[in-house]
């Protein structure tokens, strides 16, 4: 007869559990269950249109924890009926829904109150507690009313943050394989000092947007299923994925910094500030990143391109071909001299020589030039305070019109050599009509 081994039995085990747990994806809340069920149909009318407090777990038919909350948030139901709405929403069957709300745990309670963004329930998981809390925000709700402040509908989102949403799946494409440079946090939710430096954060992200990326990875989130091996034996527990290992990330919250160098990114140790951030992030850009790609401008495509929603775009006029030859021309960052006038016109260059740079910003109609010396050092000083929003600004009057050029063949210019002749050769034949 042949024998199993303990693995493939655990296996199975496992799997005919996950099948079994599937296909009771309704027996949460039935049809006569006081909690309210939940769709991406009912939920802006029933939820964000609410007049009054609605509790929402966010749960999945397969969870465990969310099978034993199930008794307790029927009782919920029934002792706020009247007071309290309280809901629930398969994420399983509704991922998109819940992931407008950052859900990456289950059950993951939300507290939505009229004019005020969702909030998550912390507190414990009896009845008590959470009608107590939910008795709070009516207060709160109410005394809001009293005073005359608004009492529109919740927010459907808070504000979006401009940090990325790393994990395992787009880390590699979206970090590693990327030129620019990245500040990425190492997070989990339940992380006192996490949720400190999550306002800051955001702050900061937002004010480098268009600079610097920043990213974060909730840690939590990354867990997974994994079958493990000990003494012959198959045992299923969770564990943490590749990327806190990959990086050694042993605490919470830890910043790393991907620059060139995307293979040895290392700490960020400053103050968990938005300006300490900011600060670390712009000096970071002149020795931790690749050299951006250079274009030359010789059109307007590649003026909108470039520069149409750019936050800053630097560009430099320089001297003719034949002035610096291709070797002095391959050292800066470049458009041709005296080829796109009428943008040379409106930010002032042609005046003082080449070469010269301006900073900027099409979309405010604005535009600063640098005054000192076109050298390295200044370069550099000038492109910092630029990020920090500039000193000196001038308007554009207008939109410089930008004509369609030939492209630099990369080659040295050829000065064109007319054919020698003499003075003889050229008065040669007006001497022979006088001589005749």
């Amino acid at each position: 007869m042949h024998r199993s081994s303990p693995l493939l039995i655990v296996l199975s085990l496992f799997f005919l559990q996950i099948f079994d747990l599937s296909s009771r994806v309704d027996a949460l809340y039935g049809p006569s269950s006081p909690v309210l069920q939940l769709n991406p149909s009912n939920f802006k009318s029933k939820v964000l249109n609410s007049n009054g407090v609605v509790l929402v777990e966010f749960f999945a038919p397969w969870c465990g924890h969310c099978q034993a909350l199930t008794p307790t948030w029927e009782k919920a139901a029934t002792t706020l009926k009247g007071v309290a709405t309280v809901a629930a929403l398969d994420a399983d069957a509704h991922q998109s829904l819940a992931q407008e709300y950052g859900i990456k745990g289950f059950p993951t309670i939300k507290v939505f109150v009229p004019g005020k963004p969702p909030v998550d329930y912390q507190g414990a998981r009896d009845v008590k507690p959470i009608a107590e809390y939910a008795l709070q925000q009516i207060k709160g709700l109410l005394k809001d009313r009293l005073h005359g402040k608004g009492t529109g509908a919740s927010s459907e989102k808070s504000e979006p943050s401009a940090s990325v949403e790393l994990n395992s799946h787009n880390f590699d494409e979206l970090v590693l394989k990327s030129k620019e440079l990245w500040i990425v946090e190492f997070f989990a939710p339940w992380c006192g000092h996490c949720k400190k430096l999550a306002p800051e954060w955001k702050k900061a992200a937002s004010n480098l947007k268009g600079k610097v990326k920043l990213g974060h990875v909730d840690c939590d989130a990354e867990k997974r299923w994994f079958v493990c091996l000990s003494n012959g034996m198959a045992l299923i527990r969770w564990c943490y994925q590749s990327l806190m290992s990959r990086f050694n990330v042993q605490g919470f919250p830890t910043i790393l910094v991907f620059g060139a160098d995307k293979d040895s990114p290392f700490p960020f140790e400053g103050a968990r500030t938005a300006s300490a951030i900011e600060s670390f992030a712009l000096e970071q850009l002149e020795t931790n990143v690749s050299p951006p790609e250079v274009t030359e401008l010789t059109g307007p495509d590649i003026m909108e391109e470039k520069c149409g929603s750019a936050a800053i775009c630097f560009v430099a006029f320089l001297p003719d071909i034949l002035d610096s030859k291709a070797e002095g021309r391959n050292n800066y960052v470049w458009a041709a001299a005296n080829k796109q006038l009428d943008l040379e016109k409106h930010v002032g260059v042609g005046g003082y020589g080449y070469p010269a740079l301006v900073a900027l910003n099409v979309k405010k109609g604005a535009y600063a030039p640098l005054r000192s010396a076109f050298e390295r050092d200044q370069i550099v000083e000038f492109v910092r305070e630029a990020g920090r929003g500039g000193k000196g600004n001038l308007p554009l009057e207008s939109l410089p019109s930008i004509v369609k050029t030939e492209p630099w063949d990369g080659e040295d210019g050829q000065i064109i050599e007319e054919d020698e002749f003499s003075l003889e050769e050229l008065m040669g034949e007006e001497s022979t009509s006088k001589d005749e």
